[in-house]
């Protein structure tokens, strides 16, 4: 692999300064404000009120290495903050915006967060009580009003505050950012990434999509993610592009059009949401006669994605889990190529990515650039990365399980790898369970297949010590509200028992499911059964259907909890 030594040690701060420099008066970032109204920041602001806010907080005492923490949803501040952190010398620490008290104070006393910037938030009633005393705050200018009232506030410090000219000139070596994982199976873990990793990310990510200055993105999935830091953050300051922001899931609609994006990262989840919304207005079928009609075709084509504000798009990627074979097939039919990618917290997300043109359905594509892979015992995908991380925060037992001494990461993931050095993922370890029968069953290809049905959101399939497995579902809001008439459950069961039956004929005898079972409440972080990221928790959520799932095992079908 080409390793750090050839990559180019731009930092961050450097990228900042780049930016600056050759295009002061560019926009970086488009920010909503309610209706119509948005505020565009340039580079010059960008980089003006970054080395201010950097200035108020070598004031406050943040000294080289301090961590200081943020919470907030998606919005120019937060990435403003991110940099002024950087620049005074401190390591960002970022909290996912849907965390409840219990985590937020875990994450931020375990970390040794001095500081914790607070901004756009759904829910800080739910939060505020996890800050432990002697942590300032610092509102973002959409932060709660509680916030705005009781703390020192983003647009007055910068206005207050002179620039930064002391500049913080870390080494490749030096902690950047402790992200903290999501945590499916329990505590959250302190993934440290030094800046070499940022470096390397960032340095490669402009040629592996042939992103110009010229391209758009919106942001939208949490920046505490690794994902959305990686392929919005960090190409936004190596590349220059412009990234517009989200204002909130009903306006997404309008957001997404606005930005046209010509690059749009999304999950599994939203992919499906697209394809599940479309499906209503125009059926696959209907849609697949229309666009074999010569003249409609292209017509047909660009009027679907202009809907979705996908119509200037021109990379589409999808990752954190697999997506559907048929939603893929029925994206490449509109003649948008989704590109499947790979990566993880502890690499930076920097590991494996589909080129285009060459997408084999169900494979994550090649290594990146600075990248080697090789499955190990037990077929485990293991990864050696520019982007590895140099370890788990106050962890080394931990840290030591998953990462050699040569650099090669433990994934806990499931693969294979073709002669033409793709990867596919078949499972995750700690998911992959044993029926009564003997036989393993890996439930993601099973749960991606089902998640495509319009108006399922979430699906869990169980079957430790079953004879045959079943699945969990999870309807979507707009559809438990059509369900409150009979005759559209009825119909909406027929078409769940039409699914079970076509999944299973694409599975092996022992992988069949036995039922779908329509779950009542909804699976959400408040009540533990979901990650901040919407992974499922399936630990406990087998945990809190125990009493019934003898029942739901013994039948066939589809059932509905009562």
């Amino acid at each position: 692999m080409t390793n750090q030594n050839n990559v180019t040690m731009k930092t961050p701060i450097q990228a900042l300064q780049d930016r600056y420099q050759q295009q002061p008066g560019d926009v970086a970032m488009v920010q909503p404000l309610g209706g119509d109204r948005v505020r565009r920041y340039t580079w010059k602001e960008v980089s003006d009120e970054a080395h201010r806010m950097a200035s108020y907080l070598r004031a406050q005492g943040i000294q080289s290495g301090d961590r200081v923490a943020l919470v907030s949803k998606n919005c120019a501040e937060w990435i403003l903050a991110d940099l002024a952190i950087w620049i005074a010398g401190a390591v960002s620490v970022p909290l996912y915006p849907t965390l409840v008290a219990d985590s937020v104070r875990q994450i931020l006393e375990h970390s040794g967060s001095r500081l914790l910037f607070v901004g756009k938030l759904d829910d800080w009633d739910i939060m505020k009580d996890g800050v432990p005393e002697g942590i300032e705050q610092v509102a973002f200018s959409l932060a709660p009003e509680e916030v705005l009232q009781s703390c020192p506030v983003w647009t007055d410090i910068v206005a207050q505050n002179e620039p930064l000219t002391e500049v913080a000139q870390p080494g490749p070596d030096d902690l950047a950012t402790i992200i903290y994982t999501s945590g499916t199976t329990g505590t959250p873990k302190g993934v440290m990434h030094q800046y070499r990793s940022l470096s390397a990310v960032g340095d490669k990510v402009i040629r592996v999509y042939n992103l110009e200055p010229s391209d758009r993105m919106i942001s939208y999935l949490p920046l505490s993610h690794v994902a959305e830091r990686a392929a919005v953050e960090t190409a936004l300051l190596y590349v220059g592009n412009t990234v517009y922001f989200a204002e909130s899931l009903d306006t997404f609609g309008e957001d997404i059009k606005r930005a046209k994006p010509t690059l749009f990262f999304a999950v599994p989840r939203i992919w499906s949401k697209f394809y599940q919304k479309a499906s209503e207005a125009v059926p696959p079928k209907k849609l697949n006669t229309l666009l074999k009609i010569p003249l409609l075709n292209k017509v047909i084509k660009k009027k679907v994605l202009g809907a979705m504000g996908l119509d200037e798009c021109r990379v589409a990627l999808s990752g954190a889990a697999p997506l559907s074979t048929e939603i893929i097939s029925w994206f490449n039919t509109l003649g948008l190529e989704i590109l499947e990618v790979y990566g993880m917290t502890e690499n930076f997300g920097w590991s494996h990515t589909t080129v285009q043109g060459d997408q084999q359905i169900g494979w994550v594509g090649t290594p990146n650039d600075g990248v080697e892979c090789r499955i190990g015992e037990g077929g485990e995908v293991l990864v050696r990365s520019v982007g590895n991380m140099s370890g788990y925060y106050k962890q080394p037992d931990l840290t030591a399980e998953v990462l050699s001494e040569d650099g090669w990461l433990k994934t806990g993931d499931v693969g294979e790898i073709d002669e033409g050095g793709r990867l596919r993922i078949t499972g995750r370890i700690k998911e992959i369970f044993k029926t009564e029968k003997g036989k393993y069953v890996a439930p993601a290809p099973i749960e991606n297949r089902l998640a495509s049905q319009p108006g399922v959101e979430l699906v869990c399939v169980i079957g430790a010590n079953m004879s045959q497995p079943i699945a969990l579902l999870n309807l979507t809001p707009e559809e438990q509200g059509k369900l409150s008439k009979g005759a559209e459950k009825e119909h909406f069961t027929q078409q769940l028992n039409e699914l079970l039956t076509r999944v299973n004929n694409q599975l092996d005898p022992h992988e069949r499911l036995a039922s779908l079972v329509v779950c009542k409440e909804p699976w959400g972080v408040e009540n533990g059964l979901v990650t901040p990221t919407l992974k499922l928790k399936r630990n406990e959520i087998e945990k809190h259907y125990a009493a019934d799932l003898p029942e739901w095992a013994a039948s066939r079908g589809v059932i509905w909890e009562h």
